[in-house]
C-alpha cells in the first residue's frame, strides 16, 4: 500500500514538473502564425505599486483561441541590475513570428515596436539602474500617491529613443515597423540574459485564459488592458474565466484566417508613404494597381471555390503579395519624395479605410479591388497634372480631384455599410 501510495505521489510530481516546464516554454519557444496580430491598445499606464518594480508593457500573444492581449504591469525584476526587453511580431519568409522578451543587463532590439511608457521602439528611457537601486524617470512613470525617492525627469531621452507609431503597429517587417538592429542592440543580444520571470510567465497563462482578452472577442480593444501587479489581475481573471469561459467555437474564431489583413497591410503601407512624403501619387499609382490586380484574383480564386483559398493558391497569393512589399518599400527609400501636402493626405485617407474595411471584414477582396482600381486613376490623374505644371496643381485641377475622390469615398461608405462580408477561414501554426 505505501509503495503504491509513493509511485503515485512520484508520478504526480513528475506531472507538475511537466506543467511548469510547459508555462515556460510558452514563452521561449517561438510562434509563427499566418495573420498579423491586432494593432497595439491605447491605455494609461497604472500607478507603480512600490519602488524596486519595473514595468513591462503589454503585448499580443498567441494560444489555442488565437491572439490574445496579456496585461502590461509592473514586476519586479530577477535581480538588481536587469532591465527588460519586450518580446515582439517580426514578419518574415511569409510568417509572423514572436521573438520572446527577456531579461538583461541592457535592453535590445524589440523590433521597433513603440509600446509606449519608455519603450518607445529604441531602449528604454523609464528609468536606470543607480548604485543597485532602481531610479524612475518621472517623465514616463506614474507614481500616483506612491512615495518614490529616486526620481529624475529626462524628456530629451524620451524624444531621442521614440519611433513615431501613429497606427500603433504592433509587429516589424512589410507592412509594420520598419527598423533592423543597430549595432549596440546587436551587442546587448549577446549577453547574458534571464527569462521571463515565474509570475510573469503565471500573468500570460491567466490572460490565455481570461476570454474578455482574445481579439476575436473583443476586437482588438481588451477589458484589461493594464494591471499595477500581477496577483490584481489574477482575481480579475480568475473570475471572468469562471463567469465565461473560453469555448470551442471562441477556439475556432480566434484561429480564424484572414487573408484581407495582408492586402489591409499593404494599403496601410501606401498610406503611410503618401503622408510621410516618402511616396509620390505616381509610385502609389502603380502600388494601387498591383494591389488592385491581387485583390481582385483573390475575389475570382474564392468564387471558384465556394469562398475558399486552396493551399496552392495562397501560396501564389503570398508570393505576389511578397513582389508587392518590395516595390512598395523600394518606393519609399528611393530619391523620389514630395512634400507632405493636402492632395496626397486625402490619397492616403481613402487607402487607410479601405485597409480599415479589409481588416474589420467590411469590405471583401473584390470591393477593395475596385476601390484600389479607382485610386490608381486618382493617383496617375495626380501625377500626370504635376509633372505638366512644374509640380503643382491650378485650382481647377485640385476641384476636379476633390470631386473623384468625393465619388471614391461615397464607394468606400457604401462597401463597408452594404451586407457584403468577408468571413475569415482558419490558419495559423506553432513552432520552434
Amino acid at each position: 500500500m505505501r509503495k503504491s501510495y509513493i509511485i503515485r505521489f512520484f508520478l504526480i510530481a513528475l506531472f507538475l514538473l511537466a506543467a511548469s516546464a510547459a508555462s515556460f516554454a510558452q514563452v521561449r519557444i517561438g510562434i509563427s502564425v499566418g495573420f498579423a496580430p491586432p494593432a497595439l491598445p491605447v491605455y494609461e499606464q497604472p500607478i507603480c505599486p512600490a519602488e524596486g518594480y519595473i514595468w513591462t508593457p503589454g503585448y499580443w500573444a498567441w494560444g489555442p483561441a488565437g491572439y490574445y492581449w496579456v496585461p502590461g504591469v509592473w514586476v519586479q525584476p530577477p535581480t538588481v541590475g536587469l532591465l527588460w526587453t519586450p518580446g515582439y511580431w517580426g514578419f518574415a519568409g511569409g510568417v509572423y513570428g514572436w521573438h520572446a522578451g527577456y531579461w538583461g543587463p541592457h535592453v535590445g532590439f524589440y523590433g521597433g515596436v513603440n509600446y509606449g511608457f519608455g519603450y518607445g521602439g529604441v531602449g528604454f528611457c523609464g528609468g536606470t539602474w543607480r548604485g543597485g537601486v532602481f531610479a524612475y524617470n518621472g517623465a514616463v512613470a506614474n507614481f500616483g500617491g506612491v512615495h518614490v525617492t529616486n526620481v529624475y525627469v529626462d524628456r530629451t531621452i524620451v524624444n531621442q529613443t521614440t519611433i513615431v507609431n501613429v497606427n500603433h503597429t504592433s509587429f516589424n517587417g512589410p507592412g509594420g515597423i520598419d527598423r533592423q538592429p543597430g549595432a549596440e542592440e546587436m551587442r546587448y543580444a549577446n549577453e547574458r540574459h534571464v527569462e521571463a520571470t515565474p509570475n510573469q510567465v503565471q500573468h500570460q497563462n491567466f490572460a490565455s485564459q481570461d476570454r474578455s482578452q482574445l481579439a476575436s472577442v473583443n476586437h482588438g480593444r481588451p477589458a484589461t488592458a493594464a494591471m499595477a501587479n500581477v496577483g490584481a489581475y489574477r482575481q480579475v481573471a480568475q473570475q471572468h474565466a469562471q463567469s465565461q469561459p473560453i469555448s470551442e467555437a471562441d477556439r475556432s474564431a480566434g484561429r480564424s484566417y484572414n487573408p484581407n489583413n495582408r492586402e489591409a497591410n499593404q494599403d496601410q503601407r501606401v498610406a503611410n508613404g503618401l503622408r510621410s512624403g516618402q511616396m509620390t501619387s505616381g509610385e502609389a499609382a502603380r502600388a494601387d494597381r498591383t494591389q488592385s490586380r491581387i485583390d481582385q484574383q483573390v475575389h475570382n480564386d474564392r468564387a471558384a471555390n465556394g469562398g475558399k483559398l486552396t493551399g496552392q493558391e495562397r501560396q501564389q497569393i503570398n508570393g505576389e503579395q511578397n513582389a508587392a512589399s518590395r516595390q512598395i518599400y523600394n518606393e519609399k527609400h528611393n530619391a523620389n519624395t514630395v512634400r507632405p501636402n493636402a492632395v496626397d493626405n486625402r490619397e492616403a485617407n481613402q487607402q487607410q479605410r479601405t485597409a480599415q474595411g479589409l481588416r474589420s471584414g467590411q469590405e471583401t477582396s473584390g470591393e477593395a479591388a475596385r476601390t484600389n482600381r479607382n485610386q490608381a486613376g486618382v493617383d496617375q490623374q495626380v501625377h500626370n497634372d504635376r509633372t505638366a505644371n512644374g509640380g503643382a496643381l491650378n485650382r481647377q485641377q485640385k476641384t476636379q480631384v476633390n470631386r473623384e475622390q468625393n465619388q471614391n469615398s461615397r464607394q468606400i461608405y457604401n462597401q463597408k455599410h452594404n451586407n457584403n462580408t468577408a468571413k475569415p477561414k482558419p490558419q495559423g501554426r506553432g513552432g520552434r
